[in-house]
């Protein structure tokens, strides 16, 4: 696979959210410090959405993912769908969803291809493509389908303060729990291990894992989950050679001394990654699917279907997944150079 020689593919998201807002602003303020990229989309739309903010971008057709470096210095890159996407801001249509879902499609094609170095993803409405039979909860089970991938993938959040890794994903608390085995987490620790080194080039990556119950289950009184699953999970890791310690309480593990210990935190649940992250650093979140053959960031935002059309989305998240996933591609780069 090619890496920092080929663009970055953006996908089209939800076609009445702020994708599209983001993406132009994405390339308007920052493109000169960015890696090249490029949107598969509808070019007239994208066009349409620059004239009615007033904001008057140039947008650049391409056949090719290469042709982006051509222009794009002058344009905001768009690989057409081959169709035409008509959209109502702030009104989802499902009439879209099997564009939505080609135009990811695409950005994975190209990628396995080596064609494109990395795919950020826009923001979908999940609910609008589970209502024409979309059977994946999200993005990271689709990518991972699509790679013919068997492990399963991994979801880290990434901001430069903190990088997190949930166990279990978008299940209720109480399946969660079901959910939880010696072998699941050992299994999504060393997926985040590997990834911190060829993704991240940490040597000698420190991982720390958090307890399920209060205070770690405070030695058996608040809960039996860390002895039966989660402390037999950290010494088989350590027996194997990782750097890993735990459980340990999380209401102790996100503060500024504690996260100068380790380079990742592997929680128990979705919310237990998530609230420190977007408390910590909101607006800079990066959602990266690991265990992937290619490179995949995304803003770790929704559609905002309230503000979508006033101009006002910040793209500040979506930047950050590009310059994310252009750093990962360095990183390649200079660990195949070294082998």
């Amino acid at each position: 696979m090619k890496t920092c020689s080929s663009p970055i593919a953006l996908t089209m998201g939800e076609p009445a959210g702020i994708s599209a807002e983001i993406t132009l602003k994405a390339w308007r303020d920052h493109h000169s410090r960015l890696q090249p990229f490029f949107i598969i989309d509808d070019p007239e739309r994208i066009r349409e959405i620059s004239l009615s903010l007033g904001w008057k971008i140039d947008i650049g057709v391409i056949d090719k993912p290469h042709e982006t470096f051509n222009c794009f210095s002058k344009c905001l890159p768009v690989l057409p769908l081959g169709k035409r996407v008509r959209s109502t801001i702030t009104q989802p249509d499902p009439v879209n969803g099997t564009a939505v879902i080609s135009s990811i499609t695409k950005a994975a094609t190209l990628a396995l291809s080596g064609k494109v170095g990395a795919v950020v993803t826009n923001p979908i409405q999940k609910s609008v493509l589970y209502s024409m039979g979309f059977s994946f909860p999200g993005h990271t089970e689709y990518l991972a389908h699509l790679a013919n991938v068997n492990s399963k993938p991994i979801m880290m959040l990434y901001s430069e303060k903190l990088r997190v890794v949930p166990v279990t994903r978008h299940v209720s608390l109480m399946e969660a729990v079901k959910l939880l085995s010696p072998k699941l987490i050992i299994e999504t620790a060393e997926t985040t291990l590997s990834a911190l080194k060829k993704d991240f080039g940490i040597s000698r990556p420190k991982l720390a894992i958090a307890g399920l119950n209060p205070h770690a289950g405070e030695d058996g009184t608040m809960g039996q989950e860390e002895k039966m699953i989660i402390e037999p999970a950290v010494k088989t890791l350590n027996i194997m050679g990782y750097d890993t310690y735990g459980p340990l309480p999380a209401d102790t593990l996100f503060h500024s001394e504690a996260r100068n210990k380790y380079d990742a935190v592997l929680c128990m649940y979705h919310d237990q990654a998530l609230i420190p992250i977007k408390t910590l650093d909101f607006e800079r979140a990066v959602n990266v699917t690991l265990g992937l053959p290619f490179i995949r960031t995304s803003p770790d935002h929704g559609t905002a279907l309230d503000i979508s059309g006033t101009g006002t989305a910040q793209e500040t998240s979506l930047v950050a997944a590009i310059q994310l996933a252009s750093q990962m591609l360095k990183i390649r780069a200079e660990n195949i150079t070294r082998s």
